[in-house]
């Protein structure tokens, strides 16, 4: 069985980034992918989902120096 997701999109935010008590960080970032299709009428349609991503440790200081709002990032992992 596979379970794998991989997203191209843009922050919707800046990432959101606490620390545990641990001292461990996690980041939850919010970004969206974009899909145009044509309909049944023939006319273009742009259809937006949200996601919520969530990053661990290393990944989580890196978001938290690296991405803003509107960054176009490339998110790969699983469900």
């Amino acid at each position: 069985m596979v379970n794998k997701v991989t997203l191209i999109g843009r922050l919707g935010a800046d990432p959101e980034v606490r620390r545990l008590e641990n001292g461990a960080a996690v980041a939850r970032i919010r970004m969206a992918t974009n899909e145009s299709y044509k309909d049944n009428a023939g006319n273009w349609q742009d259809r937006t989902e949200w996601h919520t991503v969530i990053g661990w440790r290393l990944l989580a200081e890196k978001a938290e120096n690296s991405f803003k709002k509107g960054s176009l990032v490339y998110v790969e992992g699983k469900l």
